[in-house]
Formats: C-alpha cells, sequence, structure tokens
C-alpha cells in the first residue's frame, strides 16, 4: 500500500502496548517510543520490592514482543517536545513526524510539590525502582542485626504513605516477610522493634473501594501486624526523620511514597488541552480537540462521559480497552468509517493483603478472604503477557504458598556503591 500513515506511539504502558499489539500487521507504520526497553507490568512491582519475584518475570522486552511485527520499529528515547504545527516530535533520539500521534506516557509519582520528599523518599512507578526498594530493604536488614543500640533505629521503621492497593499490598507483603521470613534468615534476633507502618490521609485504607473492603483491609493489615494511621499528611522528611502534620516524628531511612500520581506531560500542548490534575483532555475518540491528529490514553487521558463525568479512573482495565478501541477507531479513519465512542465497563477494583486475605469489589458482588484472594491471583496471573512467564510466576508463588519462603532475596545494586555506608 502507497503512502503508509505514520503512526507514532508515545509510552508502552498497557495502553500502548494494547494499540500497537491490536495494530500488528496493519497499514500504519508505528514507532513507538518509550524511556524503558521494556513493557512494566505496574500491579506486581510490590512483589519485586519484597522478593518475592524477579524483575524479569514482569518485564517484557519490546523488541521480543514486536519480533513477528514488520510494521512496527522501537527507540529507547524520551519525547521532549511535541511540534504540532509542523506533525514532529523532538526526542533524545532525534526528531520524528508523524501523521497520527498517541500519547500514552502515563503517570510518575505524585509528591505534591515537595522537592525534599521527592529527593529523599523512595517511590515504584518502574521495574528499577522496585528493585531499588528491595535492594534498600535488604541492605537495611543487614545493618540492623546484629546491633548494639537498637533504640530510635530510623533503620527499624518501613514507613509506607499511602493506604491505596499498592501501599495495602506492600503493607501486608514486609509483614508477612517479618514473620515468616526474617527469623529464619537471622536465627537468633529479635524482630519485635521492626515495624510497618502504613500512612494515609483520609480515614481508611483502600479508601475508593466499598465499605466492606474498608473495614476489612484494615482489619487484616493489623492482623498481621501493620501499624496503620489514617488521617495524618507528611510534611517533612530529611531522610533519616519524618515528620506529620499532627508534629509527630517517626525515625526511618525507608520510606516508600505511594501516595498519589501525576500525569507525565509532554511540552508542546496548550495548557487548555491539559486538566489541573495533569491529564489530557480527550473526546469520546480520545483526541485532543485542539487537535485533529494527536490522541491520549490511559491514566494520561482525561475523558468526561455521562457514566464518568469527572473522567475515567487510572486504572489498567480503562488504558487497555481505550488502546483497542482507538485502534478500531484509527483502522477506520483509514477507511473514511465512522468512529466508535469509548465507555468504559466497570469491571470492579480488587488487593490482597497477604496470604489469604483479599478483598473485591465486583459490580453485582462483594467478598473478601481465602477465595478473593484466589480470584486476585488467578486474574492477575492471566494478565501476564507470555506463557512462559506465566508458569515462572506460578511456580513461585506455589513455592511460597507451600514454604512461606523465597529464595530471591539478592542485593544487586551496581548503582549505590555506597549504600551500606550510608545506612
Amino acid at each position: 500500500m502507497e503512502n503508509r500513515k505514520r503512526l507514532i506511539i508515545a509510552g508502552g504502558g498497557f495502553g500502548g502496548l494494547q494499540l500497537a499489539r491490536k495494530l500488528h500487521n496493519s497499514d500504519f507504520d508505528i514507532l513507538l517510543i518509550d524511556k524503558q526497553n521494556h513493557h512494566q507490568f505496574q500491579p506486581l512491582f510490590y512483589q519485586v520490592a519484597s522478593s518475592r519475584l524477579e524483575p524479569s518475570t514482569i518485564s517484557f522486552p519490546f523488541r521480543k514482543i514486536f519480533q513477528n511485527s514488520p510494521n512496527l520499529s522501537f527507540h529507547l528515547a524520551e519525547i521532549t517536545e511535541i511540534r504540532a504545527d509542523e506533525n514532529a516530535i523532538n526526542t533524545t533520539k532525534g526528531t520524528f513526524f508523524y501523521d497520527y500521534l498517541v500519547l500514552a506516557t502515563g503517570c510518575y509519582t505524585n509528591f505534591f510539590g515537595n522537592k525534599e520528599i521527592m529527593k529523599k523518599c523512595l517511590s515504584m512507578k518502574t521495574t528499577g525502582e522496585a528493585l531499588e526498594i528491595r535492594n534498600r530493604i535488604l541492605l537495611g536488614f543487614e545493618n540492623i542485626f546484629p546491633a548494639s543500640d537498637r533504640e530510635n533505629d530510623p533503620l527499624l521503621n518501613i514507613v509506607i504513605v499511602g493506604a491505596g492497593p499498592t501501599g495495602v499490598e506492600l503493607a501486608g507483603a514486609f509483614a508477612e516477610m517479618k514473620k515468616n521470613i526474617l527469623p529464619k534468615d537471622y536465627p537468633g534476633a529479635d524482630f519485635t522493634d521492626l515495624r510497618i507502618i502504613l500512612l494515609e490521609g483520609s480515614a481508611y485504607t483502600l479508601n475508593n473501594m466499598s465499605e466492606q473492603s474498608k473495614k476489612t483491609s484494615m482489619k487484616y493489615l493489623l492482623e498481621l501486624g501493620v501499624t496503620v494511621m489514617t488521617e495524618v499528611f507528611v510534611t517533612g522528611y530529611d531522610g533519616s526523620t519524618i515528620t506529620l502534620n499532627n508534629n509527630e516524628k517517626i525515625p526511618s531511612k525507608n520510606v516508600i511514597w505511594a501516595a498519589g500520581v501525576t500525569g507525565n506531560l509532554v511540552d508542546g500542548i496548550a495548557k487548555t488541552s491539559i486538566t489541573r490534575s495533569n491529564r489530557y483532555i480527550v473526546d469520546r475518540y480520545n483526541r485532543l480537540p485542539e487537535y485533529k491528529n494527536i490522541f491520549a490514553i490511559g491514566d494520561i487521558a482525561s475523558m468526561k462521559t455521562p457514566l464518568y463525568p469527572n473522567g475515567h479512573p487510572q486504572v489498567a482495565n480503562v488504558a487497555i480497552n481505550q488502546g483497542k478501541n482507538l485502534a478500531s477507531n484509527l483502522k477506520a479513519l483509514l477507511n473514511g468509517k465512522p468512529l466508535k465512542e469509548y465507555e468504559y465497563k466497570d469491571l470492579g477494583s480488587m488487593a490482597t493483603i497477604g496470604k489469604h486475605r483479599a478483598v473485591v469489589d465486583l459490580p453485582f458482588m462483594r467478598f473478601k478472604g481465602y477465595f478473593a484472594w484466589f480470584i486476585w491471583m488467578f486474574l492477575h496471573l492471566m494478565l501476564i503477557l507470555s506463557v512462559k512467564n506465566k508458569l515462572m510466576i506460578f511456580i513461585n508463588w506455589a513455592w511460597y504458598y507451600l514454604t512461606r519462603d523465597s529464595s530471591l532475596r539478592l542485593i544487586i545494586d551496581p548503582g549505590r556503591k555506597n549504600d551500606a555506608e550510608n545506612l
């Protein structure tokens, strides 16, 4: 086909990846650009951070995924500017021109303007950051035990800020590590003083889920020994001490920030197309109204619909289905056919808080406990891309289920040579 249209997809998260796969061997020449060379399965980052899964099991190289897609090429680069009037983008690899541009750049951790907290806290939005948390926590254990003076030791408090699904799941995983694994790794050591602390600004954990899930998640966390503090905000952190809005101070060298996200914007889009929460305003076809050939999908897109007048939730299912719908619409544009509006069908939400502890909210029912835990595992396993990785994850989970242990506690951190001295 002559005069093939050039499509650039900025970002290979759930939305960008789904769009690219649906346009496999289509009449588009596709360029996928991402700062990472792999797709990252973010819902399981907490299992990398808590030494239950290796990062390779939930990370999928783009070049491997698209080996059999002759119409797609990949560049490891970052988009620095959009020149919409020229149908061009500037990147760290040069300038590229497009017929259609899809922004699927996702979000990054929101520190709400506090640069000091941003510099000192750990975040978990990439595979590398999840691995950094694992290394820091394991290094901390090595420096805690044995220790002569443990009073107010900042390594004895692992603090997680934000009690959404990420924070709750991470707190539960670390609590199980304290109970089931550390006594085996450090025989004779006393772990009584090691605290897993979860901070939340609202009145409940899992505040966006049902009343039953809020209460149940709190119950599960307390059963696991997690210290949960609600209706508190972090006002400062200097790397050793975290300060709350009630003036309480908590010594900690391991503070993980899971308190929110903000859109990963690219320079060049008019401010009138951007919401206060740093998302691109799109119509029902995921197109930016001020631009005829620029689209946005996933977490970065804000689409108002009758069912969601404030925009869709920033979850994987929205991104995946917007990617599918946009793929169909882009094909329709080529063939002069009508476009299909997008609407989100809420399939529910879920979170797991340790072995046999989970909560699931479906549109028609809610349940918790053992069955919810198995549903959570099954659905996440099915979303993993390759059969090989599904098998690897299943084996790791089965081994952990039977032994309450894993063999993945490796400290591999070449980028931080002096960490052991700084802890």
